[in-house]
């Protein structure tokens, strides 16, 4: 297939999100608008939009390439997640609204100082830097050897123009523009993936009760494991970090909540969640058969799978399914991609503009030249970044950004912790300490666990790196008790 074919997708699709971007800002491109979309979001189409940003272009090739490995035991971690958004919707949301919070680490300089409210931003900075930067470098990589290479493009210069494009859109409004940009891209995604699915079922000659029955009868779609307690795959490992990784990926991260923040009030960003919380589960589950739908494939023709379980759908639509599946492929991916880096790149100006920079005392338009320095320098971060990867070629994948999380959002996780459900102060310059103490912790407890014992720490070190966090500022508690009690 013409590399140039893929090219003319491309542009199409960016043409339609240039054009939303167009018409969601013409009106008003304040600070306002940029952060919080003037909270006039309808909430459904935030929910829509927020599954997009969920799932990134990483998750579109790793979910389906771990059924060869993991059979369909993600979704025991999936499962999870739909408990953790319901905590998030009666527990946070209520505290977010009530306090019409700009960026959510406000809430500690109110419960704690300052020093904790700049560490909690610094934290969500980091962390969301990399991970977005790593999905991103991974949809870089797969458009690099599909189309860019066979034109002699460079990887850096394929990576400018991704990042430019994504600026290009997202600068003017921000957030107002990707909360209608990120529907546009999940419909794209979901839509894809569905055909994607058809066409692969045609290849398998199949319909789709014969499908079932071998999808039910095979190996592949093992969805429990309740018998072992070493392995990352326990029921019980997976289901409980899968709440408290919604609980810190969502509900403590400025980029999905600042979505949530843009509707009208606290019911409709409740619905919101609920909707959302109920889609993430037969989306996943979509991705994970359409893996071993290939599989399945791979098994009746003969063909030789990639070593690494993310070059398997890569492989399979470069090769196997068809021209049309390829741009599928291309376009789901695309918007996968953007639909999780706009998103990101709006928070992370956000909350550097307001939790750093403290903009907001600024003159309006002032704030506003501050904020579109802010946007671009931020871009540039983004390619340096990818470039840093690529350097080190490190592939990442969905299991080794939730592993990252599982260190850089524990200390968020263990001070939000402290803040809402104790009635203690802490001190505020020890808070830092705590919070960088806590990972180093948890990455030598990992380490002497796997060598000397056995035992394999999976996700569940999140709940453990917040656990060291919530306990190092318990020890490092005032007595003044009813001081956290009137900050809350």
């Amino acid at each position: 297939m013409s590399a140039y074919i893929v090219l003319l997708v491309i542009g199409v699709y960016f043409s339609l999100l240039l054009g939303i971007s167009f018409v969601a800002g013409r009106r008003n491109t304040d600070n306002d608008a940029f952060f919080l979309a003037n909270r006039r979001s309808p909430w459904w189409v935030v929910a829509i939009g927020m599954v997009g940003s969920s799932l990134s272009g990483v998750s579109f090739v790793s979910v389906p390439g771990m059924v060869r490995d993991l059979g369909f035991t993600y979704m025991q971690t999936v499962l999870g997640f739909f408990f953790g958004y319901m905590v998030i919707a009666h527990v946070l949301l209520p505290l977010y609204y009530r306090r019409r919070f700009t960026t959510i680490y406000t809430y500690l300089e109110e419960r704690f100082g300052r020093v904790s409210y700049k560490t909690g931003a610094a934290f969500f900075l980091v962390s969301k830097t990399l991970g977005a930067a790593a999905r991103l470098y991974v949809v870089a990589l797969i458009l690099q050897s599909f189309v860019f290479d066979s034109l002699g493009v460079p990887f850096v210069a394929t990576v400018c123009g991704i990042v430019g494009l994504i600026w290009l859109y997202t600068f003017r409004s921000g957030i107002r523009t990707i909360v209608w940009t990120d529907t546009l891209q999940t419909v794209v995604m979901l839509a894809t993936l569905v055909l994607m699915m058809v066409q692969t079922a045609r290849h398998l000659h199949m319909d789709a009760a014969e499908l079932s029955d071998a999808l039910w009868h095979s190996d592949l779609t093992r969805l429990f494991v309740f018998d072992d307690w070493h392995t990352k795959q326990n029921f019980f490992k997976q289901f409980f970090s899968g709440i408290f990784i919604v609980i810190v990926m969502t509900g403590l991260d400025q980029d999905m909540m600042q979505k949530n923040l843009t509707c009208r009030n606290l019911r409709d960003a409740q619905k919101n969640m609920y909707w959302y919380g109920l889609s993430f589960i037969p989306v996943n589950l979509l991705f994970l058969v359409l893996g071993a739908m290939l599989l399945l494939l791979a098994g009746r023709e003969g063909l030789a799978l990639p070593a690494a379980s993310d070059d398997i759908l890569p492989v399979f639509a470069a090769s196997h399914l068809g021209r049309s599946v390829l741009v599928l492929f291309t376009v789901g991916l695309v918007a996968a991609a953007f639909s999780s880096a706009d998103s990101a790149l709006a928070a992370l100006t956000t909350s550097f503009a307001v939790d750093i920079l403290d903009i907001e005392r600024l003159r309006p338009e002032r704030a506003k030249r501050a904020r579109l320095m802010i946007h671009l320098c931020l871009s540039v971060v983004f390619v340096g970044v990818i470039l840093l990867f690529r350097a080190l070629n490190n592939t990442s994948v969905i299991d080794a950004i939730f592993t990252m999380v599982s260190y850089t959002y524990g200390p968020l996780l263990g001070l939000f912790a402290f803040g809402l459900f104790t009635r203690w102060q802490t001190n505020d310059r020890a808070v830092p300490w705590v919070a960088v103490a806590a990972p180093l912790v948890c990455a030598a407890l990992s380490w002497t666990s796997r060598h000397f014992w056995g035992y394999a720490f999976g996700y569940e070190l999140l709940m453990l790196n917040g656990l060291l966090t919530f306990a190092g500022l318990w020890g490092f508690r005032c007595r003044n008790a009813s001081a956290g009690l009137s900050r809350r």
